[in-house]
């Protein structure tokens, strides 16, 4: 292989059949969906083929063979000599899957691992058309007409002998199309039509592709037999297919009539021997002497229609032109770079802000004001750049519900809404793990088989919705399914049996409740343990993920009607949105996305429920946490004050009520890691500087609760 080729062909190649690669997994599931629809197999046909091309000039071979089986089989296909049935679309699937594996090994300069021989020849018998080859072939030159046109324009080997044999059939009429060509001329010039006939068509070829076959000449005037005798002499030679100017100036006399021909009229005049060695002149000069009133009027519309037919192609290349030219490819890392230093300049604008709401310099407010106004937009320009459309997850989901339904024998449709929704780059990488969990789970818990859904008055193929849509600053991601919901009771039973809840702790529980249990780790609703569910691992990873992502899970379920699963995420990572809060003289952030509520509390109308102390408010019951005693040195030593300020903040599908000494207001944060020293502190997901220079360290309200809590 030839990894050491120029890098940057490389690169170029990777990208190109990176995205290339991603569109045929999602075309290739839409393709079951509409076997008959000829663009998709024609973009099949020509992803497969791009991808052999790059290949083959980095000589990857067994990247080439992998694609030139799949590529031969949309070939047969699109020819519509075979149709697209599940059993074709596994094999081909498994192919795309042996290509993935090898453009994989490639980006990472290993060695590439061949598709298996017993693929390979799967796909070449597939690449056979159905049935007997030679009615498949009548069927295809009976309509050689109109199936190039449905099918982008291409024809195959056997379509392109079957023309060159009907052009030699035509080449071997010689008298007949010579006297037919005799009488188109007297037709063409008798009457003044621009359209020609049958006749006068075959006689151009013959013109084009020579007549020294022909036995004799036909009659004529002398030039006319002295012009022929050049194509004669070109053809026995063969060694040019090009046309003289003759050849050129007695097609244009058939196309747009004799009469415009400089020596048609077999008068050797003095200006018709001048004008023919001048090709542009020669139609002119001698057309106003014979025909002044028609021939004009009739050049002139056949000229139009040729210079808009030679423009009209130009102006989508002019057009398409400058646009290769507006992208550029750019390291990540210096997108990374670009943002910490974003985030560095807004730390400086909240310093200058604090300094200026103290000073009473007029111009001095109004400066920090304007740098206020370009360092928002600047931050909000570099968090485009970081930005992609969330389509990048949701392109992996047509593939695994199409098998996951086959493997489970069911009959699920996936719907997906707001593909285009932007989100951080970090994010969208993040998010794809918990999605595939949630959509497999959707697949499998959710959706009943065909037989149930008919029995309860469904139709057979069940629908799995995944949608995106922007919320202010957050992504809501919802994952619905019309199955068939769960059951309360069921989990509070499971729950009782893993030994989660005892039986009243469990029939305390609400049902909403009761639908979170599914996120505990090692809760499964399956009895048996399969490759797909059963170990109570999925949902688990889910609900961790969400919470490094500083996200929020909600679930509704209705028995018999199906579930929805909501995920609330911020935009990006890079700059947090914050309440900055005061516990003693230390400062802490608490991360926006989880703050819910505040309210100023008089702390001596609490109330003790399990032992734990709790609030209620509109009837709402609330975990208190003093969380002073938990982050600031000699803090449960400290005496409790009778009125203080409490924040809500949701975890994950949970809410608590957190007891803060002073509220400060909301700041933008550049998260900061933790040094070697504090990595890893319990309740910490970072640092940050604030508005008056002081260090504040970023609570991680997850990690605080499941330590201290």
């Amino acid at each position: 292989m030839a990894f050491d080729a120029d890098e940057e062909i490389l690169q170029d190649f990777l990208v190109e059949a990176g995205e290339i690669l991603e569109k045929l997994s999602e075309q290739l599931v839409d393709l079951e969906q509409h076997p008959d629809d000829s663009d998709l197999l024609n973009a099949i046909f020509r992803g497969f083929h791009t991808v052999k091309g790059g290949a083959g000039f980095l000589q990857l071979e067994a990247l080439v063979n992998c694609c030139h089986s799949s590529e031969n089989v949309f070939d047969i296909l699109r020819n519509h000599k075979r149709k697209v049935d599940s059993e074709l679309m596994d094999v081909v699937l498994e192919a795309l899957d042996n290509v993935n594996a090898m453009f994989e090994q490639v980006r990472n300069h290993e060695e590439l691992t061949p598709a298996p021989d017993e693929l390979i020849a799967r796909l070449d018998a597939l690449a056979q058309p159905e049935g007997e080859k030679a009615p498949a072939a009548a069927t295809q030159s009976e309509h050689g007409d109109s199936e190039p046109a449905e099918d982008g324009g291409d024809i195959t080997d056997d379509e392109f002998e079957q023309l060159l044999d009907a052009l030699q059939d035509e080449k071997s009429e010689e008298t007949p199309t010579a006297s037919a060509a005799g009488s188109a001329a007297g037709d063409q010039e008798s009457s003044g039509d621009d359209e020609i006939t049958d006749d006068e068509f075959e006689a151009l070829l013959d013109q084009l592709h020579g007549k020294g076959q022909f036995a004799g000449a036909p009659e004529g005037e002398e030039e006319t037999v002295s012009k022929e005798e050049k194509p004669a002499a070109k053809s026995e030679g063969g060694s040019d297919d090009l046309i003289t100017d003759d050849e050129f100036e007695k097609l244009l006399d058939d196309l747009h009539g004799k009469g415009g021909s400089p020596t048609a009229g077999g008068e050797p005049s003095a200006s018709g021997q001048s004008a023919a060695p001048k090709e542009p002149s020669a139609p002119k000069e001698p057309a106003k002497p014979k025909a002044e009133a028609p021939k004009p009027e009739k050049s002139k519309p056949a000229d139009k229609p040729e210079t808009k037919g030679a423009a009209a192609p130009a102006m989508p290349a002019r057009e398409h032109a400058p646009a290769a030219e507006t992208t550029v490819r750019v390291d990540t890392k210096r997108l990374d770079d670009i943002m910490n230093m974003v985030g560095e300049l807004v730390l400086v604008r909240n310093r200058l802000q604090r300094l200026g709401a103290e000073s009473e310099d007029e111009h001095m407010h109004k400066a920090v004001s304007n740098l206020d106004v370009v360092t928002t937009d600047l931050q909000s320009a570099v968090m485009q750049t970081r930005m992609q459309p969330i389509k990048k997850v949701f392109g992996r989901f047509p593939r695994v519900v199409r098998d996951l339904a086959r493997n489970l024998k069911k009959e699920v449709n996936l719907v997906m809404h707001g593909e285009d929704t932007d989100l951080d780059k970090n994010l969208v990488e993040a998010l794809s793990d918990p999605l595939v969990h949630l959509v497999r789970n959707s697949v499998d818990h959710g959706i009943e088989a065909p037989e149930v859904r008919e029995k309860a008055g469904k139709p057979r193929q069940g629908t799995v919705t995944l949608s995106a849509e922007q919320e202010g600053d957050h992504i809501l991601l919802f994952i619905e399914d019309d199955g068939a919901g769960m059951d309360p009771e069921v989990l509070r039973r499971k729950a009782v049996e893993k030994g989660i809840y005892d039986q009243d702790a469990a029939d305390r529980l609400t049902n909403s409740e009761c639908f979170n249990l599914i996120f505990a780790a090692g809760f499964s609703t399956k009895d048996q343990i399969s490759d797909v569910s059963g170990r109570g691992v999925g949902m688990d990873v889910v609900k961790t993920k969400i919470g490094q992502l500083n996200g929020q899970l909600s679930i509704e379920s209705e028995l018999g009607k199906g579930s929805r699963i909501v995920i609330k995420v911020p935009l990006t990572l890079a700059i947090m949105p914050t309440l900055m809060i005061m516990l003693g003289d230390q400062s802490f952030a608490l991360p926006l996305v989880n703050v819910v509520e505040i309210f100023h509390l008089d702390l001596t109308k609490t109330n003790i429920v399990d032992g734990r102390e709790c609030i209620v408010v509109r009837e709402k019951v609330f975990p208190l946490f003093h969380i002073k005693r938990w982050l600031v040195r000699g803090g449960p030593s400290q005496e409790v004050p009778e009125n203080a300020h409490v924040v809500i903040v949701a975890m994950g599908t949970k809410q608590v009520g957190f007891v803060v000494d002073q509220l400060v207001g909301q700041e933008e944060v550049v998260i900061k890691p933790l040094g070697r020293a504090l990595q890893g502190t319990p309740g910490m997901a970072g640092a940050t500087i604030t508005g008056d220079g002081r260090i504040a360290l970023i609570i991680d309200v997850p990690s605080l609760l499941q330590h201290y809590g």
